[in-house]
């Protein structure tokens, strides 16, 4: 999937794609390029669509078949408590299909006050 039946420069659109990646609100980048924020605002739409397109496609990829789950903490500066227990350690979760790639993600630890 790409983006089509857009009327803007193609000077134009690779520039609001930066100010995409860059976190610059549509409307801010509507104001510095000199273009409608309507037309940014539909664009930063068009390019969410590509993203979310292309990540189902790749979920489809990653769930099919056979997949392991599980998480483990790394580092920490003292030894003690294995686990969330030891202080300075960083929680990883990861995801690997059998026979094909590993993603994994570092999570915040996030303890709820009782």
């Amino acid at each position: 999937m790409k983006i089509s039946h857009c009327r803007l420069l193609k000077k134009i659109q690779l520039r609001l794609l930066e100010f995409f990646v860059l976190e610059v609100t549509a409307r801010s980048a509507a104001d510095i390029l000199g273009i409608q924020p309507n037309s940014a605002v539909l664009f930063y739409r068009k390019i969410r669509e590509v993203i979310a397109y292309h990540l189902e496609q790749e979920s489809h990829e990653i769930f099919d078949g056979v997949v392991e789950l599980g998480e483990s903490y790394f580092g920490g500066v003292r030894k003690g408590k294995p686990g969330r227990g030891a202080a300075g350690k960083v929680a990883v979760f990861g995801i690997l299909k059998r026979g094909g790639k590993a993603h994994t993600k570092v999570v915040e630890i996030r303890s709820r006050k009782r």
